[in-house]
Parts: C-alpha cells; structure tokens; sequence
C-alpha cells in the first residue's frame, strides 16, 4: 500500500514529520517497507528558458538550443525533441546531473560534431509518465533558474506500507490515518460525503440474483458526462504510487479504492443491454478482461452481467467490451459488496490478482456502500460533469454488529503490560470502537474491522497502539536444581552431523521447501503440490534436498565461485512422511590449477562417499558394517554412484556423480557430485549417560601388511574389503584399498586389488607364526568372494 504524504494530510490532521510517521506506522504494526522522494533524485533539474533554437548543421533531426537556466548565460544543448522551439520553458539537467529514466549520467559530448552542454528533458526520462514524443513544455508563469522538482509539487515523499492480511482497514489511506491518529499523531479528519439526490429514475435496472457470492449492489447512472483526462493533481498522486492514469472516470475509481479501501466500477450505458444483473457464472461462459486475456468461467464465480454477456468478474476485473472511453456520454457506478471467499475461490481459480480483488477478499467495509456511492458520484461529476440518477440499493450488506465481553484486566493478563483503564478506552474509541463500561465492558466492533472476533483482539489493539517494545521480556519458570534437557534425540543427531559437515569445510545452505513441478519431475515427481502457490516456481513440496542445492550452487557459479561445497539439514516430503535428510553437492574445482598437477581437479562420487561415510560415523552409524550397492536413484549417474545400506533393503545414504539429463534440468555442466543421508535411518543406540569412556591407546604398536589380490573385472572393492575385515574382528583393526591395477601380469577380465591391512596386538605382540595365521585366514576369507593372491 502506497501513498505520498500530502495524501496522507487529507485524512489526517498533524505536523508530524516524515521519520516520526515512518517509525509510528511501524511501531504499531504497519511496517514501512520503504520511503521514495522523487523530489531527491531530480534536485539537479532546473526550471530553463529556450532562447534560441537553430537546425544541427550535421543532421536533419536535431536542434541546436540555447538555453538560460537562471545562470546568466546562454547553454549550448543539442536537441532531438520535435516541439523544443524558441521561447518555451522546460527541464534542464546540466553535466553532472543523473538521468533516472535513461540511466546515465550527463557530461559534456560533441553530437555529430558540435558541443552539448546538458539536455533538455522529456516526461519518461523524469520517470514521470511514458510520454517521450518531445521536451516537457512548462507554462509561461515557471521561474526560470527554480528547482523543477520543487515548483512542481514533487516534493513529496511516498510511503509504501506492508499490509498483513488481518488489516483489511489499511488498505486505504484513510484507515491508516485513523491508526496514526489513534497513536497520537493527529487527529483523524472526518470523511465528508455529498449527497447528491437523484433527478430521475435510474434507466437501467439493477439486481443480484447471487446473494451469497454478491449480497449487495448498488449503482446509480450520470447522463451527459465528458470523459477526458483527469486533472493534473489527480494524474500526479496516481503517479505518485504506481498507477497509470487512463481516464477522468477509471482514474476517480482508483483515486476512492486507494483513499478509502473502496473498490467501484464505472460502465459505458451505450454498451448494456437490459438490466445489470450480480449472478451465477453459466458453464462455457468467457471474459476478456481488461488486462487483454480471456478468462473460462465457471457456476462457482460471481459476475455482472446483462442480458447478453458478462462484463465483469465480480470484485476482480472488469470486461474490456464495456469500459468507458473518451467517447463515453452515460455511465452507471457499481458499487458492491462481494464475499470474500468467493472472491479468494475465484481469483485463485482463475490466477488472477487485482487491487480490487486484494481488498475484496480480506473484507471491505460493508457499511460504506452508500458513501462509497455518494463519494464516486461527486468526483465523477466535478471531473466529467453530468446529471445523477437515483440510486438503486439492490440486496444488503452484512452490517450485524459485533460485541464482545471484555475487561480491561486483560492487557494485563494477556500482554504483561499494565494499561489504565482510561487509556484502553481512549485508544479504542480513536480506533472506532464504541464502549459501554461497566464491571465488563462491551465493547462493539466496527464495521471496518472484520478480524476482531474475540477479547484477546481487543488485547492486540491496545497493545500495539501503545507499543510492542512496552511488553516485558520474561524468562519461562524454570524448576529449582538443574534443568533436564530439552533437546530430542532427533535434534540432537541434526546438532551433532550439523557441526560435523560444517568442520569438514562444507558451507551449509537454508533452501526452500517448495520447488517447481518440473524440478521436482527431475527427482520423481512430487507426492504433494500446492493448490495456491506463491508461484509456479515454488509449487510442489521437495522429493529430495539437492534441487534447491544445485539451485544454490548455480548461483554461486554464476557470481564467479569455483568451489562449492554445500550441505543443508532439512525434510524430504514424501508420500508417506516428512524424510529428516542431510543433503551434501559439491561442484566445481575439488582442487585449483598447479604446477604438480597442470589442471584443476574436479570433484569425483569418491568425495560425496567420503562425506556421507564422515557423517554417518558422526551420526552413530556402524560404517564398518555398510555396504555400498547399486540402485542409487535415478539422479545419479547409473556407473558412478551407489547405495550406502545395512543390509540388502535398510539404505542409509546415497551418493554418487549427478546424471547428466540431472544438470541439464537445472542448466549446469558436470560433474557434479552429492549425496543424501537418510536421518531417520541411521540406527540410534540408548545413551547410558553423559560421560564418556577414558581415552585408552593401545599399549602395543600395530602391523601393517599388505596383499594384493586378483579378483573378476565385476567384484566390487568394497565385497573384498568386507571379506578380509571379518576374516579376524579380534586383529584386524583397519583396511584400505590403496591401488587398482589392470595391465601385464593380470589375466584378462581380472583386476589387482592391492589392500593394507593394519593388524593390533592385544596384550602380547604377534609372533610370526600368529602373523601366518592371521594372513592365511586372511586370504581364505578372500577367496570366498573370487579372490586369490596375485603371483
């Protein structure tokens, strides 16, 4: 919600500057997201008489100017606007001064040959409207040598304010004029409604056969108007907050919605055929709406419409058949009431936003039909002039008082902070409330506040009139002795593989939850997808971490990084369940360009393995007894990437290199390598106590030796390893695979697996004969999976 500070000042009596207001609007609860002064950025322009205008002598096209901006001499300005002319007054930056809408900066410059010394400018290099035909013509009255920013009213800051959707009451200037009031800001000017009587009978006939979806319509017809442009002040507030002036009529629409939260619309007589009529969408019906596209409707929707087509869908978008146009003579003002779930249904159906549909769907005041009405008359009749029927009251708006039972104890009770009765009282009645006291008070809510239902409401009122910052910050009882712990198993477990991955060097990432469908199609598919998605790239629930990792390292990549080392903590959202997972994706250089090596060394699927078996150990894992199998997802590149499980079906992990047609979906080149670890299913010992076992180093030196083993091109290395690692549990204390050889020497489809296999002695050092047992069993265990010491 934007509006500039003089709108403000109509509905609001102060002297309050713009920082105080800021702060108040935040402070209670309407929190400023921005200020805008236009008036800064075009404080280098000046108000310049054009003395003499001469054809360029290089190029048909362009003007030679001189030109006074109150300096006393005659700038030389080079010129392509068709309408610069001799005599005419217009805005002049000279060198130096910034150009918002062409995005440079003006210095001196030889055009075609001959020397500018500044530039005379048009509306849209102002950033003032789109008009680009020619230089800005000022009347003849403008002082020359004046900042033009100042003369023309621009000195006045814009307010953009972020309206939660409880606060239906702000979404007009007025209703944030009342807060501020009831800050002690000012005081809150009264609205002052005409009325206009009618001086005959509305020709058209107006009714609602939809009194669910449209419970109120009322309207009125002005005869004999002349729709032009809108005067320059209403043009210039419009402006001000973003919405492009199109007519008098549409114009006095959008001025009324955003003064008083109050959306109308405005229909050319001429067009209509019969009566207009709030009802039921038929099936097969269409609009094309006044945004250019064509909309399917169905008996859900809500819509305006005469004998012969829909012209509105209602409390959304109007039809663009029905408009008004300069050539406009007779129009009749809709003013409605329209539910708001159907409204929100709707929109939502059809994708559709609009001003009015954002302020229709949280609730507009339903006792300000007649106002609303009477406020559109007057405007449209001061700017396009006219004669007002009578108006026509069709159906009726819910306008049932609320009261609620409340005692001013509460604030205390509820907030922690002690207000005065009298002080309750004074900033709900600035508010709109009215009150009957009493040993309970009752207390009735305004029609303008559609979300007070209850005393704790009346609570928040209070509390954020006299300030959040007012409510004590009050620790949680706590039981005498030492506190237990509060942390759960599961949050202990993220806590613990959390710090691991971040001491490993990896950088961890807070990723969305919601992904687009075809991301999400790159993983499976996703088991849940949203009905009202903030947008179609945030729609569906995430199969797995690594799309919002390979998202962030996209970006990362993009800025320049050639590192990216990654891990994020988060859910899995399943068919079944929300998946606890650690995700891990590594892309790019795993080592920069060096003399020794002469390239960079990318990342392989043996770096994802050593970060999942790194986090696994962390989590508790026994990553001694896991296996490495085939059947890594899809994702993953089907020759380089495996399954860590315990056991054929209980997968722990899964890590590999990502699959090409994976990259290609989230338009990144390989390799790119990742891993997820299944949280959830990483077994879990019972903690026996906060204590740990005293460090023990064995008392007696390990053994090392090592075995080279020929085994079939298809054995894996990680079956060999688990082979000889069971061959003696008591001595074997570690193995490792430190070289793979095919080549001379090796049968053809057999490899060389050389293994170093670290032995620990107990209580008394191996003897040779001890070494020899250990060895022979050592290969006997080999042999069981293929394997036979290599001649």
């Amino acid at each position: 919600m934007k509006f500039t500070l003089s709108w403000l000042k109509e509905h609001l009596a102060t002297e309050a500057s713009v920082d105080d207001i800021v702060e108040t609007l935040t402070r209670i609860g309407l929190e400023v997201e921005g200020v805008d002064n236009p008036a800064r950025k075009l404080a280098p322009f000046k108000i310049a008489r054009v003395l003499t205008a001469e054809r360029h002598p290089q190029a048909d096209k362009l003007q030679v100017l001189t030109v006074d901006a109150g300096t006393g001499e005659a700038i030389q300005v080079v010129c392509g606007a068709p309408n610069a002319k001799a005599g005419m007054k217009g805005v002049f930056g000279a060198p130096g001064a910034y150009v918002p809408g062409s995005d440079l900066t003006l210095k001196v410059a030889a055009i075609r040959g001959v020397e500018s010394r500044g530039m005379m400018c048009s509306v849209r290099e102002l950033e003032l409207g789109d008009e680009h035909d020619g230089i800005i013509a000022l009347p003849e009255d403008a002082p020359v040598g004046a900042s033009y920013a100042a003369w023309a009213g621009l000195d006045d800051p814009v307010i953009d304010v972020a309206i939660t959707p409880n606060r239906q009451d702000a979404m007009g200037v007025h209703g944030i004029a009342r807060d501020l009031a009831a800050a002690g800001l000012g005081t809150l000017k009264p609205v002052r409604v005409k009325d206009i009587a009618g001086s005959f009978p509305c020709p058209v006939e107006i009714r609602t056969d939809d009194p669910e979806g449209c419970p109120a319509f009322y309207g009125r017809v002005i005869r004999g108007v002349k729709n032009g442009t809108s005067p320059a002040w209403l043009q210039q507030r419009l402006k001000a907050v973003g919405q492009r002036p199109i007519s008098a009529l549409v114009d006095m629409t959008n001025y009324i919605m955003l003064s008083y939260g109050r959306p109308l619309h405005v229909y050319d007589v001429a067009k209509l055929q019969g009566a207009l009529i709030a009802r039921k969408a038929r099936a097969g019906e269409e609009l094309p709406a006044l945004n250019g596209k064509t909309y399917a409707l169905d008996p859900e929707m809500t819509v305006i419409a005469d004998d012969a087509a829909v012209h509105d869908i209602g409390g959304i978008m109007g039809g663009e058949h029905s408009g008004v146009t300069e050539a406009t003579t007779d129009i009749l003002i809709e003013c409605a009431y329209f539910d708001p779930e159907t409204i929100a249904r709707t929109g939502q159906k059809l994708g559709l936003t609009s001003d009015a549909r954002t302020r229709f769907e949280r609730g507009v005041d339903p006792a300000f039909l007649d106002a609303g009405l009477a406020l559109a008359t007057e405007l449209a009749i001061e700017l396009a002039g006219g004669e007002a029927s009578e108006a026509v009251r069709a159906g009726a708006a819910p306008t049932q008082g609320r009261v609620i039972e409340y005692r001013p104890r509460r604030t205390s009770g509820l907030a922690g902070v002690d207000v005065p009765d009298e002080w309750q009282k004074d900033i709900l009645t600035r508010l709109g409330f009215a009150i009957t006291t009493g040993e309970s008070w009752q207390i009735a809510v305004p029609s303008w506040r559609r979300d007070v239902t209850g005393s704790a409401d009346i609570v928040e009122e209070v509390i954020r009139i006299v300030g959040l910052e007012a409510v004590p910050s009050t620790p949680l009882r706590r039981p005498p002795g030492v506190a237990t712990p509060t942390a759960t198993a599961e949050q202990m477990l993220e806590r613990r593989v959390r710090r691991t991955a971040a001491a490993r060097g990896l950088n961890e990432a807070v990723t969305w939850s919601f992904i687009s469908e075809s991301e999400a199609e790159a993983f499976g598919g996703a088991a849940w997808v949203l009905d009202n998605p903030i947008s179609e790239e945030m729609k569906a629930m995430r199969p797995s971490l690594l799309p919002g990792l390979l998202a962030a390292a996209r970006r990362n990549i993009a800025r320049g990084a050639t590192s990216v080392r990654l891990f994020e903590i988060g859910r899995r959202y399943l068919a079944d369940s929300e998946r606890p997972t650690l995700g891990i994706l590594l892309a790019g250089e795993q080592s920069p360009r060096h003399w020794q090596t002469g390239r960079a060394q990318p990342f392989d699927a043996y770096h994802a393995k050593a970060e999942a078996l790194a986090i696994l150990a962390a989590a508790g894992a026994p990553v001694d007894n896991l296996q490495a199998m085939d059947g890594a997802a899809g994702v993953y590149h089907p020759g380089r990437s495996a399954r860590l499980t315990l056991g054929p079906k209980n997968a722990l992990a899964e890590f590999g290199e990502l699959h090409p047609a994976t990259l290609r979906t989230f338009d990144m080149s390989g390799p790119v390598v990742a891993a997820e670890i299944f949280l959830d299913a990483v077994p879990q010992k019972r903690s026996s106590g906060h204590m740990h076992e005293a460090y023990a180093p064995p008392p007696l030196q390990a053994v090392k030796r090592d075995f080279a083993f020929v085994v079939p091109t298809d054995t894996k290395a990680d079956a060999l390893l688990r082979a000889v690692r069971g061959a003696d549990k008591a001595a074997i204390a570690g193995i490792s695979l430190f070289d793979v050889f095919t080549g001379p020497g090796v049968p053809e489809g057999s490899k060389s697996l050389a293994v170093e296999v670290t032995l620990q002695p107990g209580e008394k050092s191996f003897t040779e004969e001890d070494l020899k047992g250990i060895s022979d069993r050592i290969v006997a265990a080999a042999a069981k999976v293929g394997a036979q010491l290599r001649a």
